[in-house]
C-alpha cells in the first residue's frame, strides 16, 4: 500500500466514527445512556477478544454506560444458542459476535440485525480488507449486519524445546524451510517421532486442526458452492484436506486431542503436542493455557501451503436490543483503528482494517512470549493475500458432521477407507 493509498483507507477508516455516531443520532462526543438514565451493555463473545481496558476507556468516555460481556469458550454452543436467541428476537444481548463461518448463516436473518447501511456503513466499508466488508452482507447488497473486528490469518505455533530434544531446527527460517508443502510438513513429522523417543508426545495436536486449515487454502469454496449446493464429493480441495489429514493419522504424528476440551487445554502445558495450525488470535489463547512458565518455548514459522485463514470475527447489534444507540457506538469504537490494535496487543486478534498494516505499531511487532516472534511481519503478510472462501448458511453442521467422521478415523473407531463415504453421508444429512 503506498502513501496515498494508506492515507484514503486512513481517512475511510476515521469515517466509522463520525457516519456512525450521525447515523445513529449521537454527537460523536462523550454521551450518557439514553434519556440521560444508566444503560447496561450486554456484550455476547465467544473466546476472549481482549476487550477489558477497550470496555473501561468507553465507559469513562459515557458516562451512565456500564458493559457487561459474557464469553462461552465453546464455539459449538455459543453459535447454537445465538441461533435460538436472534430466531427468537430475544435475550442475545446488544452486541453479539458473529463468527466467520456462520455469516451466511445469520445473512438469512437479517431482519432481525440492524442494519448498518442505515448508520452510513456503505461511507466507510472500503476501509476493511474487501472480504471482510462483504462477508455480512446480504447478497442484494441492501443490509450489512456486522462490522469486521479481526481476521485470522495462518502461521504454524511450534515447540522450540521439544524440536530442540527431536534434533530438529530451532530457528524459525529453519524452521519453515522444513515445511514448504504439507508433504513436507508430515515428513518432519515422521522425524520428530524418531527423534523425540517418547510416545507421549506428538507432532500436532489434533489431524481436524490441520484438516481444516488445508481446506481452507483449497480455494474460493469448502462444503458448498455460491448457489448453496453441497459440493463435499466433488470438491477435490475438500478430498485433498481429508487425505493429507489421513496421511498424518497413519503416520502417528497427531495427539487425538479436539479442539477447545479440556484435554487439548492441558495438552499445552503438559507438552503433548509441538505444533499446533496457528492463526493470529491463537496466540493469546496458547499464553493463556500454557501459562507464563512456557515463556520463550513457543515460537511461531511460516504455515506450510502458503498463507491462508483461520477464523476473523464480526460484531452485530441485534434489533431486540433496546440500547442500540449506544450498542452501535460501541461496536463502532471496537472496530475502529483504537478498538483492533488494542485486541491485537491484548490476545493477538489480528486487525481486519488494511491501513494499519503499514503502520509500525503493528508492523515491526513482537512478542516476547514467542521468543520475539515479528507476529507483524508473520501474520500480516498473510493477511494482505487472504481471499474469500465461501462457507454457505450449513457450513458449520457440515463441518462438525465431517470432523466428527475424522475424529473416529484418527481413534481407530474406523478405517480410513470407510471413513471416506461415511464422511460425505453425514455431511448430505447435516446439509438438510
Amino acid at each position: 500500500m503506498n502513501r496515498t493509498q494508506r492515507i484514503a483507507a486512513a481517512a475511510a477508516s476515521a469515517l466509522v466514527v463520525g457516519v456512525l455516531a450521525a447515523g445513529c443520532g449521537g454527537s460523536g462526543s462523550d454521551s450518557e445512556g439514553s434519556g440521560g438514565k444508566d444503560v447496561t451493555l450486554r456484550v455476547n463473545l465467544f473466546g476472549q477478544f481482549g476487550y477489558k481496558d477497550l470496555y473501561k476507556k468507553f465507559e469513562a468516555d459515557h458516562p451512565g454506560v456500564k458493559i457487561v460481556e459474557t464469553a462461552e469458550g465453546d464455539l459449538g454452543k455459543y453459535n447454537t444458542k445465538l441461533s435460538q436467541q436472534i430466531a427468537a428476537n430475544a435475550a442475545a444481548g446488544d452486541v453479539v459476535a458473529i463468527e466467520e463461518g456462520q455469516t451466511v448463516n445469520f445473512l438469512q436473518a437479517a431482519d432481525k440485525f440492524v442494519n448498518l447501511q442505515d448508520h452510513g456503513y456503505d461511507k466507510l466499508k472500503d476501509a476493511y480488507l474487501p472480504y471482510v466488508a462483504n462477508a455480512t452482507t446480504s447478497a442484494d447488497g441492501k443490509t450489512t449486519i456486522g462490522l469486521g473486528t479481526d481476521v485470522g490469518g495462518l502461521a504454524m505455533c511450534y515447540r522450540r524445546d521439544l524440536f530442540k530434544k527431536a534434533g530438529l531446527p530451532t530457528d524459525r527460517e529453519e524452521v519453515a524451510k522444513l515445511w514448504p508443502t504439507w508433504d513436507d510438513f508430515i515428513a518432519t513429522g515422521e522425524k520428530f517421532n524418531t527423534g523425540i523417543k517418547n510416545d507421549k508426545i506428538h507432532f500436532i495436536d489434533a489431524a481436524t486442526n490441520v484438516y481444516n486449515s488445508i481446506l481452507m487454502q483449497g480455494g474460493d469454496e469448502t462444503y458448498f458452492d455460491r448457489d448453496n449446493k453441497l459440493v463435499v464429493d466433488s470438491n477435490p480441495a475438500v478430498k485433498n484436506a481429508w487425505n493429507l489429514a489421513n496421511k498424518m493419522i497413519e503416520a502417528n504424528l497427531t495427539a487425538k486431542v479436539q479442539a477447545f476440551t479440556k484435554e487439548w487445554n492441558a495438552g499445552f502445558k503438559n507438552g503433548s503436542f509441538a505444533t499446533i495450525a496457528c492463526p493470529a488470535w491463537m496466540t493469546g489463547y496458547i499464553k493463556g493455557q500454557a501459562g507464563d512458565s512456557f515463556t520463550g518455548k513457543w515460537d511461531i514459522a511460516t504455515v506450510p501451503g502458503g498463507g491462508g485463514n483461520w477464523g476473523g470475527s464480526w460484531l452485530a447489534v441485534p434489533k431486540s436490543s433496546k440500547h442500540q444507540k449506544e450498542a452501535l457506538e460501541l461496536i463502532k469504537f471496537l472496530a475502529s483503528e483504537e478498538g483492533q490494535m488494542g485486541a491485537f496487543k491484548s490476545e493477538g486478534r489480528l486487525p481486519s482494517l488494511p491501513a494499519l498494516y503499514d503502520t509500525p505499531e503493528l508492523k515491526d511487532a513482537k512478542n516476547p512470549y514467542f521468543n520475539n516472534a515479528p507476529i507483524g511481519q508473520l501474520f500480516v503478510a498473510g493477511a494482505k493475500n487472504l481471499k474469500p472462501v465461501y462457507l454457505g448458511a450449513k457450513n458449520v453442521p457440515v463441518r462438525d458432521a465431517f470432523e466428527n467422521v475424522l475424529r473416529s478415523v484418527e481413534s481407530g473407531d474406523r478405517s480410513e477407507s470407510k471413513g471416506w463415504p461415511a464422511a460425505v453421508k453425514a455431511a448430505e444429512k447435516a446439509a438438510k
